[in-house]
């Protein structure tokens, strides 16, 4: 159903500005407790780092496993209850969480708050929403940027926060956290209004909010799904950097809080740069297929750098080659895009989303329980960069199928 944007909206930019706020620590509240989570973990359950690897492992699964169920049927009760009383129930329990987590006495309510927070950690898909609902067709792509710009700022602020708060003890971030969403609830009480007009909205249908429908229009473009696939392990394998990043550095070189915060954001301002600058230069100069090879390789070696790091100020030098594997979504992207017709983009847009959510599922509880066997007293071989020789392995592999792939396309 198609509707005009909301005309009773009195203040559309204070709305945008709730919005922005809200993507914003939404982003933020993943990152910052990256680098704390392996201490809060080895406190509540008195383990060494390599189990407390595979704990976090299963937290990040079950967040992720949550988040791929849950979001499409959040964004479809905000077509039928209207977006606001979904985002502020989205936001309330948001903070709710971080409070359970900060507040946790076992592993146990570690598991619940990352349950929650995975239910309802819609705020991405729902803000955009709202951006539709408001503006006008001409002026949404610039606000769906900025909501680009808000997550990819949350996620450099997030480990350098969380980093900084850590130092002060492994709970402090969470509450830190909790506060800033609850005030943010409070807030979008006071001000914000309802966009979806009663007459727009429509009846909830599960199977609308089924998540795994959107693969079955990949058997239509063989082609599109063959990359769609090889995606998927680069996907993975991308996913074993926040996965296992801050276990890693733990074990391999003693990393407190704040340096594991500053390397994460770190890494935010090499790929915000790269996807929003350097690409485009890249692309226009060597096309889709060379920039996609370009990126692999770089992953490639990274992760390669990674498994086999002796010294501290190598990972830096590491993070900046594996920055151009920024390359390889956007590159691989446009071609498939090019590949179905205009009708069905929003269909491969679904197959991308859901592939990306499958590997971040896939990933944690795969790396962190490898890292933990590796790093664990019974161990044949310590090795803390296990995971990132997996993960360069299934960069090759993907190579070997998106290459091909795409020269074919863009014969």
């Amino acid at each position: 159903m198609s509707h005009s944007p909301s005309p009773h909206i009195k203040n559309p930019n204070l709305a945008l500005g709730f919005i922005f706020i809200t993507v914003l620590l939404d982003s933020i509240g993943f990152g910052i407790i990256m680098p704390v989570m392996p201490q809060l973990i080895m406190v509540v359950t008195n383990e060494p780092i390599s189990s407390a690897a595979i704990y976090g492992g299963w937290l990040m699964f079950l967040y992720a496993l949550m988040q791929f169920f849950f979001a499409p049927v959040m964004g479809n009760l905000s077509d039928r209850f209207g977006r606001r009383p979904v985002l502020l129930l989205s936001l309330l329990a948001f903070g709710l969480n971080y409070l359970m987590m900060g507040w946790a006495p076992t592993l146990a309510w570690l598991v619940a708050g990352r349950l929650i927070a995975g239910c309802a950690s819609s705020t991405y898909a729902i803000a955009n929403a709202y951006i539709a609902d408001v503006f006008p067709p001409e002026q949404r792509a610039k606000n769906f940027a900025l909501m680009g710009a808000a997550f990819g700022g949350g996620f450099i602020l997030g480990p350098v926060l969380g980093g900084f708060l850590g130092e002060l003890g492994p709970r402090v971030p969470f509450y830190a956290t909790a506060v800033l969403a609850l005030v943010n609830a409070v807030f979008g009480f006071l001000v914000l209004p309802e966009t979806l007009a009663p007459e727009n909205r429509r009846p909830f249908d599960w199977r609308r909010a089924n998540p795994l429908g959107a693969f079955a229009h990949l058997r239509q473009y063989p082609l599109v799904g063959r990359l769609v696939f090889g995606l998927f392990f680069f996907l993975v394998a991308h996913q074993s950097l926040p996965a296992v990043w801050s276990y890693f550095t733990i074990a391999r070189f003693d990393w407190s809080e704040s340096q594991i915060g500053f390397s994460l954001g770190f890494v935010g301002v090499l790929m915000m740069l790269t996807q929003a600058f350097l690409i485009r230069w890249v692309i226009d100069r060597w096309g889709a297929v060379t920039t996609a090879y370009m990126g692999l390789t770089c992953a490639g070696l990274s992760f390669l750098g990674y498994a086999f790091v002796t010294e501290a100020w190598m990972v830096y030098v590491f993070l900046l080659v594996g920055a151009a594997q920024g390359f390889v979504g956007p590159a691989v992207q446009g071609v498939m895009s090019a590949r179905v017709p205009s009708n069905a983009q929003g269909e491969l847009q679904g197959s991308l989303a859901s592939a990306s959510s499958l590997a971040a599922i896939i990933a944690p509880l795969l790396m962190t329980q490898l890292f933990g066997y590796f790093t664990g007293a019974s161990a044949p071989l310590y090795f803390p960069g296990v995971s990132y020789f997996l993960a360069a392995t299934l960069v090759v592999v993907s190579t070997l199928i998106l290459i091909p792939g795409m020269r074919r396309a863009t014969r």
